[in-house]
């Protein structure tokens, strides 16, 4: 299939594309402009993979946790593209793209087949979950949650990846807690749309797709703004 797949969960724009077998992608770091790039970058995707937006069968996007606003934008265009096109669109969880991406990147050094993903949620939480490799896929050890760096769940077992900036902000937190438990981390990574356009492919090919209306964000978090008397 022609699949299209856009992420700004975190700071990063991200759009991937696959015509066939084929995958093209562009990542780049935009802070506060992910709604000013996000349309160049899928036109400049696109032109890279030789299609035009109407050749485009399915959109996948990362669904969540991340930034409120972030996956507001990627929720949205993925609403208008498929509406005006008429077809389907998968929403992908942002910590099971982040796994995906970093067993990818780590696969150079040494396979990883069990991996927590952990993104900074800010106000002094995390966005956490675990996956083991099963197959092809991914098997949720420990299903998305919002916790405190200490309260994370515990990972049974050794030689787990930590990966995500929330390693980068709470390493010391998170290494009390998890112990021995994580035999590396990457905190440089970042989930990427060319991990939610893998992990999509195979969905669409089940027939998983859903309407446009469907791509609506999934925050965990229910509010991001403290009131007068909370601060």
């Amino acid at each position: 299939m022609n699949l299209l797949a856009i992420d700004t969960s975190t700071d990063f724009c991200s759009v991937a594309a696959s015509r066939g077998e084929a995958l093209f992608s562009r990542h780049e770091p935009a802070g506060q402009r992910q709604a000013e790039r996000i349309l160049d970058m899928i036109d400049q995707v696109l032109i890279e993979a030789r299609l035009e937006i109407a050749q485009i069968q399915g959109i996948a996007y990362g669904a969540g946790p991340g930034s409120f606003t972030g996956l507001r934008i990627a929720a949205g265009v993925t609403q208008g593209l498929a509406l005006a096109r008429g077809i389907g669109v998968v929403g992908v969880g942002t910590l099971l793209a982040l796994a995906e991406q970093a067993a990818e990147e780590a696969a150079e050094e040494a396979a990883h087949d069990r991996i927590i993903a952990c993104l900074d949620a800010h106000k002094g939480e995390v966005y956490h979950a675990a996956y083991r490799r099963a197959g092809a896929g991914w098997e949720e050890v420990s299903a998305p949650g919002l916790y405190k760096p200490d309260a994370v769940p515990l990972a049974s077992g050794r030689d787990w990846l930590g990966c995500g900036d929330g390693f980068a902000a709470y390493r010391d937190r998170l290494g009390a807690r998890l112990g021995e438990s994580v035999s590396s981390i990457r905190p440089e990574t970042a989930p990427t749309a060319r991990a939610v356009l893998k992990l999509a492919v195979p969905r669409f090919a089940a027939g998983e797709a859903r309407d446009a209306a469907a791509a609506v964000p999934v925050y965990l978090r229910d509010k991001v703004a403290l009131k007068t008397s909370e601060r």
